[in-house]
């Protein structure tokens, strides 16, 4: 269940809010608080940021980051998401090193597991909102269905299922990342 408080804020106000084990999501200044994630929406997060990882280390190309890092899509309407899984390449990296706080910019390439919740608009609104501020591609993971969805664009979409191999380039080139493993336990 998402739900959204009136009050606007901005990224700096939106940054010093309390933890409280609470995730949320800044959208035009809006704070919107969600439901913690269930084990298997984490679990699949959690398999894609490894990989990410594990080929970013291996390339030296960029860093990858888990579901708890805000990224700052824009100033003005103030807009920071939460992807559940991303990646940066080297080059965009502040001073050639991760930041404190948010990260200044959209990632790279941007992962976003589906929710029993989630309603579709709200995503395909939000990969639009990626791609506006400067990502690449997005993935998007449908765990009932066992595939994901590859954007790279608005418009170029490939559906990849369980038989099938994700790939990052030119983002991460060398990933090859087979939709098994997306879901494997």
């Amino acid at each position: 269940m998402v739900q959204a408080t009136k009050t606007l804020m901005t990224i700096d106000e939106f940054e010093r809010l309390p933890d409280g084990n609470v995730r949320r999501e800044l959208v035009r200044g809006e704070v919107i608080e969600m439901t913690p994630a269930g084990a298997e929406h984490s679990e699949i997060g959690l398999n894609v940021a490894a990989e990410l990882r594990r080929a970013a280390r291996a390339s030296g190309q960029g860093r990858a980051f888990g579901s708890n890092c805000g990224f700052i899509l824009t100033k003005d309407p103030p807009t920071v998401r939460e992807p559940d899984a991303a990646f940066v390449r080297v080059e965009r990296l502040p001073s050639g090193r991760v930041p404190k706080s948010f990260f200044p910019g959209a990632p790279d390439l941007a992962v976003e597991v589906m929710s029993p919740d989630d309603a579709a608009t709200e995503v395909r609104a939000k990969v639009g909102e990626y791609f506006a501020a400067g990502t690449q591609l997005v993935w998007v993971v449908y765990p009932d269905e066992r595939e994901v969805y590859v954007y790279r664009s608005l418009t170029e979409i490939e559906v990849v299922g369980m038989g099938g191999t994700l790939t990052a380039d030119p983002v991460l080139p060398g990933l090859s990342l087979p939709v098994a493993e997306v879901f494997a336990e």
